[in-house]
């Protein structure tokens, strides 16, 4: 057996790479860690999800700040915004998490982490800035970064991506944002809360295209009514430098040229897989932009390489991230065959309302060519919606012919947080009829799982066949109050 300097060795430290580092090194792998950032963490933690719904918060605070009057409070006008302030309170959090994510930590888990950029060398070997290292097993978790479109002008163009938004020393006056995606719409929201005039521009006819078109419709319309503006149907023609305004300009739904103007311009138009300068293409491990290819067990064409997190270019998730580098652990620590599975994946855009899923959506479910029934309730008829000023939104139950689950979605407050739930129910098992009849606490949001649940059963046990029957065993009479329709026909 050959010598190598590690037993694994891992390029990347964010949620997959530092999953599969914190238990190789627990259960005794000699562990290396390449991260080219200047910390751990990865994308998420510095750039992403930590970054923006500090903002977020931040931005919906101010939101309510200026709309006492909507919870019967005094109308204020607060001073305008110090970006500067929410880029410190940013940092902040940051390096409260950054702490679990330490080079201190690792190494006392027993974890080397080394900073640098790695390029293959051989199928074991990579150069770390003029250093090679070896290792048995190499998993690649290099992450991805912001995709950037193919228009005339960029290149001269100063933009901003998800890299940039959360640290600026100054609130733009104006904003023009390209895509519409959840970053997009996140960012647009926040953004504009904030006291930042935003225009939205999308190719397609729909915000949130994998969404469901009812639900991005609502998300459009609360957006629209706080001020953002969205330019639709739009093909991107061509990027300037106006010198104080960039200047996007465009072709309409009707075939018309529109030139928009804004301080600043944020692309967010995807995502593109971290793959070049890592010399995959001489050790012959297929990639392209989209990411690495791999097999199920997330094995490149290299049995000893794996590769896992945004770089595969699958669900772009930290917590599918974090899934897939334990399904590595499995593979290449405890050599226990196991496959992916993203049957049931949740996800959760952070708008308000916030839009989270599991599951098939309808728009998924038509394109498969799966029969499905639909229930819906609205948050405009729960208590605590209600109490807490929450009137948009609602939840849709998809099921089969069987009465199953097959997908379901949830539009509206705590949306992120109600979907928990569902995420146990589905990858349980669990049937309906159990949560229509379990106790849930009251008032909560919550409960709109439990209503969705029981409406399943509603028509059958409420129906004209049941109450006949109990009419014929118990001699019940029927209604007591003639107002409205007599449900017996009498």
């Amino acid at each position: 057996m050959a010598n190598y300097d590690y037993d694994i060795g891992i390029i990347g430290g964010g949620a997959a790479g530092l999953t599969v580092a914190s238990g190789a090194a627990q259960l005794g792998a000699k562990t290396l860690v390449l991260e080219k950032e200047a910390n751990l963490g990865g994308d998420c933690l510095h750039f992403g999800c930590v970054p923006s719904k500090t903002l977020i918060k931040s931005a919906h605070v101010y939101h309510l700040m200026k709309n006492g009057p909507h919870f019967g409070l005094p109308a204020l006008t607060p001073p305008p915004v110090d970006f500067r302030a929410l880029a410190d309170r940013i940092r902040a959090v940051v390096a409260e998490i950054q702490q679990h994510d330490s080079v201190e930590r690792f190494c006392k888990l027993g974890a080397k982490v080394e900073f640098g950029s790695p390029v293959f060398a051989d199928e074991h070997v990579i150069d770390l800035d003029g250093r090679r290292i070896s290792a048995r097993t190499w998993v690649i978790a290099s992450g991805s970064s912001a995709a950037l479109p193919r228009v005339p002008g960029l290149d001269t163009t100063p933009f901003l991506t998800n890299r940039d938004i959360f640290y600026l020393d100054k609130l733009p006056a104006s904003m023009i944002i390209l895509g519409a995606g959840p970053i997009a719409i996140e960012m647009a929201q926040a953004f504009n809360r904030l006291g930042c005039r935003i225009t939205v521009v999308q190719r397609s006819a729909q915000i949130l295209s994998k969404e469901d078109e009812d639900m991005a419709a609502v998300i459009q319309a609360e957006l629209e009514g706080e001020g953002v503006r969205f330019r639709l149907n739009s093909t991107l023609i061509e990027v300037s430098d106006g010198g104080a305004e960039r200047q996007v300009e465009i072709r309409d739904a009707a075939g018309g040229s529109v030139t928009l103007k804004a301080e600043a311009l944020l692309v967010a138009l995807g995502r593109s897989a971290n793959v070049e300068g890592l010399g995959l293409r001489g050790i012959d491990v297929s990639c392209d932009q989209r990411g690495i290819k791999v097999n199920a067990r997330l094995k490149t064409r290299h049995k000893h390489i794996y590769a896992a997190g945004d770089v595969i270019g699958g669900y772009q998730f930290t917590h599918v991230a974090g899934y897939e580098g334990g399904v590595v652990l499995s593979n290449a620590i405890f050599h226990l065959p196991k496959k992916a599975d993203y049957t049931f994946v949740p996800w959760c855009t952070y708008c308000h309302p916030e839009l989270a899923g599991i599951g098939l959506t309808e728009k998924a479910a038509r394109q498969a060519g799966v029969d499905y029934t639909v229930f819906k309730e609205d948050f405009a008829a729960n208590d605590r919606s209600l109490a807490e000023g929450e009137r948009a939104g609602m939840i849709k139950l998809l099921l089969d012919k069987k009465k199953k689950p097959l997908g379901i979605q949830i539009l509206g407050p705590q949306a992120g947080d109600i979907l928990s739930e569902w995420v146990a129910i589905m990858n349980g098992g669990t049937g309906l009829a159990k949560i229509a009849a379990a106790i849930h606490p009251y008032p909560t949001l919550s409960e709109i799982n439990k209503k969705v649940a029981g409406s399943v059963f509603t028509p059958k046990i409420f129906s004209d066949t049941m109450r006949k029957a109990l009419k014929f065993f118990f001699r019940f009479r029927g209604r007591a109050c003639t107002c409205g329709q007599d449900m017996n026909g009498e």
